[in-house]
């Protein structure tokens, strides 16, 4: 069986040091489309390192993305092939604001398997810490299709319930064609992003853009549209990837707003409203 939940579950944490500066926050920023217009004040927050702030969704980048979604498939008990995987959730805890630079200890491990039927759930949990405490946590939620059926625990099924009324704010962001390119620089080379025969090979049309990219997005577009521009507020953030994003597509972000927290639903403009992003809730303050 490719994937032997007891030994991934049994298996020690793994830690190491991971480092970012100005520079990596600066091409993550870019990477989420970032800086448009140039001069834009409220842009150059995020572009500029003398004024630079950190969208907490860097968390998933930080030190190059390790472990990231293909650093859990090297883990004790998982052996599939990497055509299989899709990023299925993701989840962040932010304990304290992200510094633009910094060195901390990461520690990760898989928190959780679960058996679909058609396919397994891995969660891989990462811990990162400085001098001063933690900063934040992540959970990458692993779909891993035709490895499920071996009868193990299911986990949890619930779906959040749709918001209802009309959204507070709808705000739409464009793709850019070479966005997946540029984001992939951050960290994530699976080549599913990169490379068409790839893609194919995978059950896609064409290249699709990194599901983190699209979490990255809608953030900044929460931040910047309900939070007044302040990173800092961001206290949570999970979010389900219900469908693909391709490069050139427009995304429609669409905002419940209460004084604690942001339900947000995005879709795809040009495919008929297809959900990109589902179950998807920023808590704030």
């Amino acid at each position: 069986m490719p994937i032997d939940a007891a030994k991934a579950l049994a298996a020690g944490p793994r830690t190491g040091e991971i480092s970012w500066d100005h520079k990596d926050v600066q091409l993550y920023h870019l990477g989420i489309g970032a800086g448009s217009p140039a001069t834009d004040p409220d842009e150059l927050r995020y572009t500029l390192e003398s004024r630079l702030h950190v969208l907490p969704s860097f968390a998933t980048v930080a030190g190059a993305g390790k472990p990231g979604v293909t650093g859990g498939l090297s883990m004790p008990g998982i052996e599939v092939e990497l055509a299989r995987v899709l990023h299925g959730g993701q989840s962040l805890l932010v304990h304290r604001p992200i510094p633009a630079a910094g060195t901390a200890t990461a520690t990760n491990r898989i928190a959780a398997v679960y058996d679909k039927g058609t396919a397994a759930v891995l969660v891989l949990r990462t811990e990162v810490a400085d001098g001063e405490g933690p900063l934040w946590t992540n959970d990458a939620q692993i779909f891993i299709r035709g490895e499920g059926g071996w009868g193990g625990d299911r986990g949890p099924s619930a779906r959040l319930e749709p918001p209802t009324g009309e959204p507070d704010r709808t705000v739409e962001r464009p793709v850019r064609d070479d966005q997946a390119l540029l984001y992939r620089l951050s960290g994530d080379w699976n080549p599913l992003h990169a490379d068409p025969e790839f893609a194919k090979v995978a059950g896609f049309e064409r290249p699709i853009l990194h599901g983190l990219c699209t979490y990255g997005m809608t953030l900044k577009a929460v931040v910047d549209t309900l939070l007044g521009g302040d990173v800092t507020r961001v206290r949570s953030y999970a979010t389900r990837f219900a469908g693909v994003v391709y490069p050139g597509e427009t995304l429609r972000i669409r905002m419940w707003h209460t004084p604690g927290s942001t339900r947000v639903a995005v879709s795809a403009v040009e495919r008929a409203d297809a959900p990109v992003l589902a179950d998807t809730v920023v808590e704030h303050t």
